[in-house]
């Protein structure tokens, strides 16, 4: 038989949608509260969640409207699924050993996380646990370097003598082989000197105080050249053959530290090598007046 009381409340349903939409545009949850009508502390326990006592004992949790993208785990962690099995079996009963086999884990596994994550008043509940144990996964560690200190004096004196961290990080392992806590790999080195931390002092030898921002790959482009550019694989056949002269290909080597330059230019049918010396102006337009004269003697050319 239906109640005959003074209904409830009607869910805010429509009020909900639309705060986590306008949450999701960047809007303050304040502001979301004021356009909504509805109170600040409710659209904090929309926004994050809350947990209610129970005047019968224990906790009731009541989740967050807003839905964060689920972030993949390594296996090896415990899934809030799994965790949720193991609250269900352990309020049946059932030994740790049966439920290991369950979810085919080590008993171990399950023993600890009943032991690690329960309330305050000793019951374990999944979603409790889930968040403890993903707050512990962020917990701040400090660097090795900072934690050693024979391990920060060999470091530091070899950047003081100017050695590269590709230097030093394979210098630890000479200098510690048995011990691979005094191992450091040379990003681990570039990260330490780039945070500018106090963990070491100075800087690299290039002089960089900072990393050098890195491009990504579909966003390079050959400069001096025409966009869009043309591949090789779409050379006529009568030129891949090599049957009509008259068709070269361009090269430019380059000298010690970049000095000195020589532009060459091979004739694709004869085989014919043309050199041409190149001076601080090294663009597409000495490769073509190269390509012009290549039939007469210039001071600087060679031709074989």
């Amino acid at each position: 038989m239906a109640g005959t009381g003074r209904p409830g409340v009607e869910p805010l349903s429509e009020q909900r949608a639309e705060f986590v939409r306008l949450i999701a545009q960047g809007v303050s949850n304040a502001e979301v509260c004021r356009t909504l009508g509805v109170n600040r502390r409710t659209g904090t326990r929309w926004r994050f969640g809350r947990s209610v006592p129970n005047p019968r004992g224990g906790v009731r949790e009541y989740p967050p409207v807003i839905t964060k993208p689920v972030v993949v785990l390594s296996p090896r962690f415990l899934s809030e699924n799994e965790r949720a099995v193991i609250a269900h079996e352990h309020d049946r009963g059932t030994t740790v050993r049966a439920t290991a086999m369950l979810l085919g884990r080590s008993p171990s596994t399950v023993s600890r996380e009943l032991r690690r994550n329960p309330d305050p008043a000793g019951v374990y509940r999944p979603a409790l646990a889930h968040r403890l144990a993903r707050d512990r996964r962020r917990r701040h560690r400090l660097r090795r370097l900072a934690c050693d200190g024979v391990l920060r004096e060999f470091v530091q004196q070899r950047l003081d003598v100017r050695w590269s961290p590709e230097q030093i990080a394979a210098n630890l392992r000479l200098e510690w082989p048995d011990d691979p806590r005094r191992r450091l790999s040379k990003e681990s080195l570039y990260q330490a000197l780039y945070t500018h931390d106090t963990v070491l002092a100075g800087s690299l030898r290039t002089g960089r105080h900072q990393r050098r921002p890195q491009q990504r790959g579909d966003s390079r482009r050959p400069r001096g050249l025409p966009q869009p550019m043309r591949s090789i694989e779409e050379r006529p056949t009568h030129v891949a053959d090599r049957v009509e002269a008259g068709h070269f290909e361009g090269d430019l080597i380059m000298g010690a530290s970049n000095r000195t330059a020589i532009a060459t230019l091979v004739e694709r049918s004869s085989r014919n090598v043309t050199l041409v010396r190149v001076g601080a102006n090294r663009t597409a337009a000495v490769a073509v007046g190269a390509r012009s004269g290549r039939g007469r003697r210039r001071p600087g050319w060679r031709a074989r």
